[in-house]
């Protein structure tokens, strides 16, 4: 049994701040370790460059071109945002643009080190600086701005320009606190320590760390999900992804200084308390008895991870900034107990909701599908009771139907992918027999995944949630009941992720070294709709497209610059069902378009939208704590009216209404918490109750 696994992963890098060019000298004395390549990197660099270059689905030359943008990428992701090398640094650097690929070509990193030793000086000469600045008290009545947008940044020509910016970037930090309820003492105290710690951090970073940085500036042209781990990123990957270990089930990074939420494992803590998504910012951490928070910023990723984790049980308290706030927010604290997260909890769960409409009670089931997963090891020893996806949702269906339900929605809201097979296998519970997904391979043959199973588990009325976080293997299968026209498919375009990646270990191509090598994790392959259409950038478009807070332009495979592009191939012959008719996705339009006019819920979520949209295109702020603080006290005003405004001014829609406390309370499974709260699955269950409506009218 091959098992191909499709999935939005993050990559592992360390981003950093940095400064001028002589090369470090007695400052390594008091480091840790000296930033050397070793041996083992060279043979490692040479088996990612042939790896890449022979079995990669983007045929790319390593040639001088490709060189320039690994540069530009390698000096990206040390200094994002500008702050630490100036423009004579760069331009002393120019030198080695073009020479990065025949470096390559030898096994030769000298050159990324040397620009890393010189970023850490920089970086050390920095905190020294800010450390002298903070014994003076900052003066928050001046009325001045900070523009933090890095695209729009340019490298400070000399030391003074610099120095402002840093004085606004630390401003603005001070502001951040002085808004949490801090006085000068203790924000100079929490700033002091958080750079102290930053050089520390440095101070014990190891050559894997430097080789690990650059590995990814160069896979990471190839294709955002071709990435290098280091020994230690690999365990720590293992791990992460891990269907047994005790925390809060989150994968982080640190991009830019901030740990972040790159990945929420289905059914740990994180993932149950709704309150903690992708990209929120990690600022502060606390165990439960604790009255301080711990500045996480700038830590390293390991770090923070050591500090949040704990036992079953024990309760941890995290201070976040929303993927959506601006980075001068005040903090959102989120209080989690920690658990053991295990297969079991990420198994598909079912619950039945009735919905009234026009004086008709509809009973809905909901079966809501984390991940697409598969013990596969259980399958390989023939295990007869081995969970899958598929066996669990049939067994949920059979269950439904028993208990008489007029209609099925899968929720596939964040749901990242998972196998393959899976997508492939549970499609064919709603279709009698055909193709699925086919899959184009790097050397340009065409696997034709199928359904051979003539038998269909549910063949009712069938809507699919998705929304933009629903990437790859979840774009197979709603794609594919979109395709066969079996279910009406409601939400958000989907991520747009339509490629294929396997985990290499470099160890195996050769002769066993003493130390341990690190992996590769390549991208092998595209896959496509039956009809011939990748989804690779673009997604799928439900039949009936919700309002979304997130652009694709900015969250999707499309925000990604080196993501592969959207592309067709010939279409495969396939039978639709026909189940849903132009006429029937027409009709529900038209009514959902009807509530977006008319229903106060929607419309204030509209409204909440565009001003979210509005902060996100912001990156200029005032660091004058009177306007600052002025400013969020709107925000907070504005949101806090829209939460528990006077209900009675607003147009209560009978949905909220269908569902009391007592009929929630004999739900069957994990149910969901503040169902009337969660507008899009009471818009997608009015939906789906007009669709059974339709369904028995005929």
């Amino acid at each position: 049994m091959k098992v191909i696994f499709l999935s939005v992963f993050g990559a592992l890098l360390f981003f950093g701040v940095s400064e001028v060019k002589p090369v470090v000298t007695e400052l390594f004395q008091s480091d840790t370790t000296q930033l050397v390549p070793l041996e083992k990197h060279r043979s490692e660099a040479l088996v990612v460059a042939s790896l890449l270059g022979q079995h990669h689905y983007r045929k790319t030359e390593l040639n001088d071109s490709l060189s320039s943008v690994v540069f530009d990428d390698y000096l990206e992701s040390l200094d994002y945002n500008k702050t630490h090398f100036l423009k004579s640094d760069i331009d002393y650097f120019e030198k080695y643009r073009n020479q990065l690929d025949d470096d390559l070509k030898q096994g030769d990193v000298e050159v990324p080190f040397q620009i890393f030793r010189i970023y850490r000086e920089r970086l050390y000469e920095r905190i020294d600086k800010i450390l002298a600045d903070l014994e003076n008290e900052i003066d928050f009545t001046v009325d001045e701005y900070y523009d933090y947008d890095p695209e729009k940044s340019e490298w400070a020509t000399n030391r003074d320009e610099l120095d402002d910016r840093w004085k606004k970037i630390i401003k603005s930090q001070a502001i951040s606190l002085k808004l949490g309820g801090k006085e000068w003492v203790d924000i100079q105290k929490t700033l002091t320590k958080r750079y102290e710690r930053y050089r520390k951090i440095f101070q014990q970073y190891k050559s894997d760390d430097v080789f690990q940085i650059f590995m990814n500036s160069f896979s990471e042209r190839f294709d955002p999900h071709t990435n290098y781990f280091s020994p230690k990123s690999s365990e720590d990957f293992k791990i992460n992804m891990s269907l047994s270990l005790e925390g809060i089930g989150a994968r982080l990074n640190n991009p830019n200084d901030y740990i972040t939420i790159v990945d929420i494992v289905p059914g740990g803590p994180a993932y149950k308390s709704k309150k903690l998504f992708k990209n929120d910012r990690i600022i502060g951490v606390a165990q439960e008895k604790d009255e301080e928070f711990t500045d996480v910023f700038g830590w390293r990723t390991e770090d923070a991870v050591q500090l949040i984790r704990g036992d079953k049980g024990t309760i941890v308290k995290l201070q976040i900034l929303p993927k959506d706030a601006p980075v001068a927010s005040e903090p959102v604290i989120v209080q989690l107990v920690r658990d053991k997260i295990n297969l079991e909890e990420q198994s598909a769960k079912k619950q039945i909701i009735p919905i009234s409409r026009n004086g008709s009670t509809y009973r809905l089931g909901v079966i809501k599908i984390p991940s697409f997963y598969i013990d596969f090891e259980a399958a390989q020893k023939g295990d007869p009771n081995y969970k899958s996806t598929t066996r669990d949702v049939r067994k949920l269906v059979q269950e439904l139907k028993e208990e008489n339900v007029d209609g099925i929605m899968v929720d596939l809201r964040y749901n990242g992918g998972g196998s393959l097979q899976e997508a492939t296998e549970l499609t064919g519970l709603f279709i009698p027999q055909g193709p699925v997904v086919q899959v184009r391979n790097s050397n340009g043959s065409i696997d034709v995944q199928k359904d051979e199973d003539r038998s269909v588990a549910y063949d009712g009325p069938l809507a699919v949630m998705v929304n933009r976080f629903s990437a790859s293997a979840s774009e197979i299968f709603s794609g594919a009941i979109q395709d066969y026209k079996r279910g009406v498919i409601i939400g958000e375009v989907t991520y747009g992720k339509g490629s294929v990646q396997q985990l290499v270990n470099l160890d195996q191509f050769l002769p066993r070294e003493e130390e341990e090598l690190g992996q590769l994790k390549l991208t092998l392959a595209k896959y496509y709709r039956i009809t011939g259409n990748s989804t690779q950038n673009v997604g799928v478009t439900p039949d009936i497209e919700f309002p979304s807070f997130v652009d694709m332009e900015e969250y999707g495979e499309r925000s990604l610059p080196s993501a592969l592009p959207w592309d067709q191939i010939r279409s495969t012959y396939y039978d639709a069902s026909n189940y849903i008719s132009p006429e029937m996705v027409q009709s529900l339009k038209v009514l959902f378009n009807d509530r977006l006019q008319n229903d106060q819920e929607l419309k204030d979520y509209i409204k909440e939208a565009k001003e979210v949209q509005e902060l996100r295109n912001r990156s200029k702020i005032s660091l004058n704590y009177d306007k600052r603080k002025f400013e969020i006290d709107e925000l907070e005003k504005k949101r806090a009216a829209r939460e528990g405004g006077d209900i009675e001014d607003g147009d209560i829609n009978d949905l909220s209404q269908a569902v009391t406390q007592s009929e929630v309370s004999t739900i069957e499974g994990e149910a969901y918490e503040n169902f009337d709260k969660d507008l899009f699955l009471k818009e997608g269950l009015y939906l789906l109750a007009e669709l059974s409506k339709k369904k028995i009218e005929q």
